[in-house]
């Protein structure tokens, strides 16, 4: 992956004003217990920014994708699934982001505190909506990577592009092998093997269900 470090936060104008406006230095504790905070913002640099409104794709594929993964931990539970705003706090040094969806395997929810997640999780899911291109493919990539993640799924339904990444033994994001029939195997979630085409296609649930092996 060509890495673009002339990165500067895949802000539009309006967010850098708004951001602008903002007092500074508000401290990710107060942050998470102000109630004049709204629930769909993050935190970076000491700094509250508002995340932008999704797409109507952006919401359907993330419903259609939640239900799948909850479907299958139903009958596999390895660990928990979260979406947002629950907030993951990645390492000390980093933002405060709240992923469209995050799993945490069985082993790691001790990070899993009552406000946010207290270290990265295993497997964060991105859901691009128009606008929000360069944060996922930029700031949040190199985040995650540097906090541990064990797995990032990027996708796109305008562009119908589903990017994964997988953390090698360095640390480092490699994009993870789709195979020639368009399956993904999770390294993260054991016997998940997903297709690319389910994201776009949308096809019932019961014909995925058979499809991981969950009976109809």
């Amino acid at each position: 992956m060509a890495r673009d470090y002339r990165y500067h936060g895949g802000m539009t104008q309006t967010q850098r004003s708004r951001r602008a406006s903002r007092p500074r230095g508000i401290s990710y504790e107060d942050y998470l217990r102000d109630p004049a905070i709204g629930p769909h913002t993050e935190w970076v640099d000491g700094e509250v920014i508002p995340m932008m409104a999704v797409s109507k794709k952006h919401a359907e594929l993330k419903m259609y994708l939640t239900a799948i993964l909850l479907a299958y931990l139903e009958t596999h539970p390895t660990g928990q699934l979260y979406d947002e705003p629950f907030q993951m706090k990645s390492a000390p040094t980093l933002p405060g982001r709240s992923p469209d969806l995050m799993f945490v395997r069985d082993d790691h929810l001790d990070r899993v505190q009552d406000l946010f997640l207290d270290g990265p999780a295993d497997l964060v899911v991105e859901i691009v909506s128009p606008g929000s291109e360069a944060l996922d493919h930029g700031a949040k990539f190199f985040e995650y990577e540097a906090a541990g993640v064990s797995e990032y799924w990027i996708l796109d339904p305008h562009r119908e592009v589903a990017d994964f990444y997988v953390r090698d033994e360095t640390g480092v994001f490699r994009s993870a092998n789709v195979l020639a029939d368009g399956i993904f195997t999770s390294t993260v979630i054991p016997g998940v093997a997903i297709s690319v085409e389910w994201f776009w296609d949308r096809r019932p649930l019961r014909q995925i269900r058979a499809a991981l092996g969950l009976g109809s």
